[in-house]
């Protein structure tokens, strides 16, 4: 699979060489250039962080802005009191009409949670592919990888589909999709990560094969007038990259090795690439070695073995979670409930859970929950049913858009704070709180979106997780997959993640618009031109920007979508 990457592709230049500098300088330039790449599975690093609104954030009660933070609650609450008065007066309720909580609980609740029950537990498909991939069942390289591919298709089709049949209403439907897109990116990562595993691991126990082959092989002197040599052999040390050698076997050189591949269609010299097939073809050929090749290969197997179980490894600290130990089906589900979208061998972890944060999570969910409820049912849901009577009586479309200008007004406020209130929600209360619950320590959840002065930025800050999870499988996986530049690789990623966005659209108001398709690609240009001159060092203009896109954003797309 699979915001925008191609700032977080870090190719540094250097500028300025002096003339005096050394071949051998430049040369560890490149090389250093060569190491900084990332490839298709590139490190994340995982840390012990809070987010920058928790309260055990020492930097936020700390921050000279701490003091907005709290008038903007106390402004909320005095807001909610004020409709929940309003409501009494005219209807001796406090929830006024109560529509909205009306359709959350009139019908197939107990039926939404089962139904996501089940979807949660049949993400163990890729759990029982990698457990016969493994066992060389199947192959991942080949048809594992399809078979994969096509699960999830069918799973999309079944996430996207079920609440159609059942004609589930906005909210159950968009908590439901909304998930299935988060179990989705999980088992994606999930798969994909232990399938490239599987394959190292697979070419590893190759090359274990061949170092006890070696053992066995004819020896002979270094030049031996008697022997005659027959093609393409022998292969000769000078023939193989062994500077490597001299350095420590690491996760990091394998994969700076294998990374190569990608160099060699921008024409970079490849050689190290193929050591290990001309080695093991050598080895195969049964024909004899001198003393020199069998120390040369010998060297050359083990370094890339070692290599290869340090990659294996990864960041685990336990020998229970290193790959192969790793595929069990405890593993899977316990990655599938923490918050995280990008799987790996091992996460940072908080000793204990703090059972009085939890709650306090838990109530603040809810908290926000009543909140964004009450806006939409005095402020939202009058305007949309006003554009379902304009339909039902036959208004014409030219008519219809002549309200669009008010309801555009009409929704710009109560939007934009659903907005905010929607990203508190997510990424404040309830990852927090499911992280409470894990142990899961890294909390970084998001970044200063606010501060965002270009939308590349605010697709890296806004949501960590999924900007990670693309970094990961669509940008990077793009590059070494496809071979594309990380510019095509940007737009791909923009791309898709469009399309899920418009996707989970189509699913709410059952009409395909493209509307939020088009305005998530026009981001693209607003990027390009907030690296031009005139822009790059306007952060104020920059920041102000993007608030108005923030600001107007919602509002248009769902009057779009209702008017239209």
């Amino acid at each position: 699979m699979s915001s925008s990457e191609s700032s977080s592709s870090p190719t540094t230049s250097i500028h300025h060489l002096s003339a005096s500098a050394t071949e051998s300088t430049d040369h560890h330039h490149a090389h250093t250039k060569r190491t900084k790449r990332r490839g298709k599975f590139s490190d994340l690093v995982f840390t012990r962080n809070f987010s920058t609104f928790d309260r055990q954030n020492a930097l936020a009660a700390s921050s000279p802005f701490h003091g907005f933070f709290t008038l903007f609650w106390l402004g909320i609450s005095l807001f909610v009191i004020k409709i929940g008065a309003e409501n009494w007066r005219q209807h001796g309720n406090p929830l006024g009409r109560n529509e909205i909580l009306k359709i959350m609980f009139h019908r197939d609740l107990v039926v939404l949670l089962i139904a996501d029950g089940v979807m949660c537990f049949s993400t163990g498909f890729s759990w029982i592919l990698q457990r016969l991939v493994r066992r060389g069942v199947v192959d991942w390289d080949k048809e594992g990888w399809v078979l994969q591919n096509i699960w999830q298709c069918l799973f999309v089709a079944g996430v996207v589909g079920f609440p159609l049949v059942r004609d589930w209403p906005w909210t159950h439907t968009v908590f439901f999709v909304m998930h299935g897109m988060v179990m989705l990116m999980k088992m994606h990562s999930y798969a994909f990560y232990n399938g490239y595993l599987a394959s190292v691991w697979k070419k590893r126990q190759l090359l274990l094969g061949k170092l006890k082959e070696l053992e066995h092989v004819e020896v002979v002197a270094k030049h031996d007038p008697d022997r005659s040599w027959t093609e393409p052999f022998p292969l000769l040390p000078r023939d193989l990259s062994t500077e490597h050698l001299s350095r420590v076997p690491s996760a990091q050189e394998y994969k700076e090795r294998r990374r190569m591949s990608i160099a060699a269609q921008q024409g970079a010299d490849t050689q190290e690439e193929d050591d290990m097939d001309k080695i093991v073809a050598a080895i195969d050929s049964r024909e004899p070695l001198n003393e020199e090749q069998v120390h040369v290969f010998e060297r050359a197997l083990k370094w890339e073995v070692d290599a290869m179980t340090d990659e294996l490894r990864g960041k685990a600290t336990d020998d229970k979670r290193v790959y192969p130990n790793n595929l069990t089906l405890a593993n899977h589900y316990e990655f599938i409930v923490l918050p995280t979208l990008v799987y790996e061998l091992e996460y940072p972890r908080s000793e204990s859970i703090n059972w009085y944060y939890a709650a306090e999570k838990m109530v603040a969910c809810f908290g926000v929950i009543f909140v964004m409820i009450m806006i939409s049912q005095a402020f939202i849901y009058p305007v949309v049913m006003e554009t379902v009577r304009m339909k039902e009586m036959g208004m014409p479309l030219n008519e219809r858009f002549r309200y669009f200008p008010w309801m555009l007004a009409d929704l710009i406020f109560p939007f934009m704070m659903e907005y905010l209130l929607s990203w508190y929600l997510i990424w404040e209360t309830i990852l927090n709180f499911v992280a409470e619950l894990t142990k899961f320590a890294d909390r970084s959840f998001y970044d200063a979106w606010w501060n965002c002065v270009s939308w590349d930025q605010f697709a890296r800050d806004w949501n960590r997780p999924v900007h990670n999870f693309l970094l990961r499988h669509v940008y990077h996986s793009s590059i070494s997959a496809m071979k594309v530049d990380k510019h095509t690789a940007t737009l791909i990623t923009f791309f898709l993640s469009a399309c899920v966005h418009e996707l989970v659209m189509w699913c709410i108001f059952k009409k395909l618009r493209g509307y939020l398709l088009f305005l998530q690609m026009f981001q693209l240009p607003l990027v390009s031109m907030s690296r031009t001159k005139w822009m790059r060092n306007r952060k104020t203009l920059g920041n102000v920007f993007f608030w108005l896109g923030i600001f107007t954003g919602p509002s248009i797309l769902c009057s779009l979508y209702l008017i239209l």
